[in-house]
This record gives C-alpha cells, sequence and structure tokens, in this order.
C-alpha cells in the first residue's frame, strides 16, 4: 500500500512516517520545498498549500492519503481576518486535495480534524462523542468543521473513502505550545496553582495518535466514518501535574489556589483562555473507534507522560552540550 502523508516534517507526520516504515509500507510525503525533505522517506515539494496546489506528481500511484497539514490553532492571532487564513490552508486546501486524490484514483483519505469541532468543553462526567452536535467556536475550529463538511461532499460526489480523526490535545516527544511550557515550569520547580484543579480532560500520546490514524487508514470498516481518539485514561490539571512531576523526577510545588480567584486575576491579565483550559473539562469518548476498528491505545498515560519528559530531559542536556 502506498500513502502520501502531508504535514510530514510536522510533530505527529514524523513518527507517522517512521512507523508506517516500519511495517514495510511505502511512504511519499509532501512537503514545501526539495529541501525540507523528510528523511525517511521519499518527498514530493508541492509548494503552499491552498486551493490551487497542484498534487499531481505526488499523488501519482497513492492508495491512502493521510493529510495532516493545516494552519494550526494560535492562542493570539495576529492576522487582519483569521478565518479567512483560516479557511485558505484548512478548508480550499483540503478539499483542493481530496478532489485531485478522488481524481488520481486515489482509495482512501484520512484527514486530522480537531476536538474542537465538537466545542471547547464538557462536563466533568460526560465525554464528546462522534454523535454530538459540532460547536466549533473559533476560526481554527470553523475551518476544521467546514473542511469536514466539504469532504464528505466530495465522498457522496466521487466515492473517495473519507475518515476523520478528531483528537485532542496531542503530547509526546517534539510538543510544544502549552505543553512544553508546563513542563518547563516543573521542571524548573515553579510553583503552581493547580493542585485545586478537579476536572476532567483527555489527551492523547503521539504514539496512540498515530496507531489510530494508521488503523483509520487501513481498517475496511473505518470508510465514511468520523472517531474522536484518546488515551482513554481522562486527568485533572492537578494529577497531570503529579505524573508529569514524577516522570521529570521533580518534585510537585503545585498548590492549592481558589479557582474563581485565578480566573478573575487572569481574565485582568487577557489570559482567560489558559485559565479555561487548566480548570476546565474536556472528556472524549474512545467507545466507537475502540468498537468498529478493536482498536485500543498501545501505550497509557503514564508510559506516554514518561517518552515526552525523556525527550524534554535530553533536549536539555543536548542544548547545553
Amino acid at each position: 500500500m502506498q500513502f502520501l502523508i502531508t504535514g510530514a516534517n510536522g510533530f505527529v507526520g514524523q513518527p507517522l512516517c517512521a512507523e508506517l516504515l516500519r511495517q514495510g509500507q511505502s511512504v511519499r510525503t509532501a512537503v514545501r520545498s526539495a529541501n525540507t525533505q523528510n528523511e525517511n522517506a521519499g518527498a514530493s515539494a508541492v509548494g503552499t498549500i491552498d486551493g490551487g496546489t497542484n498534487w499531481t506528481d505526488a499523488l501519482r500511484d497513492i492508495d491512502v492519503v493521510i493529510h495532516l497539514a493545516a494552519r494550526v490553532h494560535v492562542m493570539k492571532d495576529a492576522s487582519a481576518d483569521p478565518l479567512a487564513e483560516f479557511l485558505k490552508v484548512n478548508l480550499h486546501g483540503t478539499e483542493n486535495l481530496a478532489r485531485q486524490a478522488a481524481h488520481a484514483g486515489v482509495k482512501r483519505f484520512v484527514y486530522a480534524s480537531s476536538i474542537k469541532v465538537n466545542g471547547e468543553r464538557t462536563g466533568e462526567t460526560t465525554p464528546f462523542t462522534e454523535l454530538d452536535k459540532p460547536n466549533p467556536q473559533d476560526p481554527y475550529a470553523v475551518s476544521k468543521w467546514q473542511a469536514e463538511q466539504a469532504l464528505q461532499r466530495i465522498a457522496q460526489e466521487t466515492g473517495l473513502e473519507i475518515v476523520i480523526v478528531r483528537p485532542p490535545l496531542v503530547y509526546g516527544p517534539g510538543v510544544k505550545g502549552n505543553f512544553i511550557s508546563l513542563l518547563a515550569a516543573i521542571d524548573r520547580g515553579v510553583p503552581l496553582p493547580l493542585a485545586s484543579a478537579n476536572n476532567a480532560r483527555s489527551l492523547v500520546y503521539v504514539g496512540n495518535l498515530v496507531d489510530a490514524l494508521i488503523s483509520c487508514a487501513t481498517h475496511p470498516a473505518a470508510a465514511g466514518q468520523t472517531y474522536l481518539v484518546s488515551d482513554g485514561e481522562d486527568v485533572s490539571t492537578a494529577v497531570l501535574v503529579e505524573k508529569i512531576a514524577r516522570a521529570l523526577g521533580r518534585n510537585n510545588r503545585s498548590f492549592h489556589f481558589p479557582p474563581a480567584l485565578l480566573r478573575a486575576v487572569a481574565t485582568l491579565a487577557g489570559r482567560s483562555e489558559q485559565v479555561d483550559r487548566l480548570f476546565g473539562s474536556l472528556r472524549v469518548s474512545n467507545e466507537k473507534i475502540c468498537g468498529e476498528l478493536s482498536w485500543s491505545p498501545p501505550y497509557t498515560l503514564d508510559q506516554g507522560l514518561r517518552a515526552t519528559a525523556d525527550w524534554y530531559r535530553d533536549e536539555q542536556n543536548r542544548s547545553m552540550s
């Protein structure tokens, strides 16, 4: 089976390519330019991904496309029209690729979407499922939801098998953003006011996401389906901090602080979204993908955090050498 992976140089793309090659699959990567080729796979330079990208060479003899490339969510978007910028890549770029894939005879198209299509938060006991009405609340999530709808139309028109995967926060070696900031703070022994966070959040280790994407690309029952995916173990932010500290070999220096007061301070500082993420709940049900594809996460949360901590420590040591 021949795979085309977009976003192959990214956080998820690199381990995905490595795992497919380990399994003996044929992999082609789509990169912006020839000098950024993935070292483990043949590459095809496609330039900027938008509604006008020419995918002819990249799609030649491809059986399955796994589309990871996207304009990603950012906390503070400086664009004059953020939605237009997200739509350019995440909607028009995806739709263009899928139509060319169908024309080229590609059988299946796996799309990495986002749990943000479902919404921003859940209760502590009721998780998101695939049956929930979509509730995207920011330009990034809207672009992902519109891309999903476009892909469903293309599937009806062409017969291209579409599989949509909506992960929550992904962590693992190479992680960036808020997660690595949390790692760094815990590693430095910074006291964090998070011991009172008794929420429930789903995460997905990058190795588990890679395994799920491959199942979605190869399992006959996945065609036409949408799947939510996670590690299958929900934790509070307080427990997550404790687990990260243990993985790093550090003491947990988090302390209790009234969440309502912290939210008020964060609002004044323009950081209410960060606090909502730390104290709010966002749970994801794995039941559908586990039942229909006989899938289960190959790594536990503790194993994923240990691998992430080991990578972080290696990076720290490398930067000081």
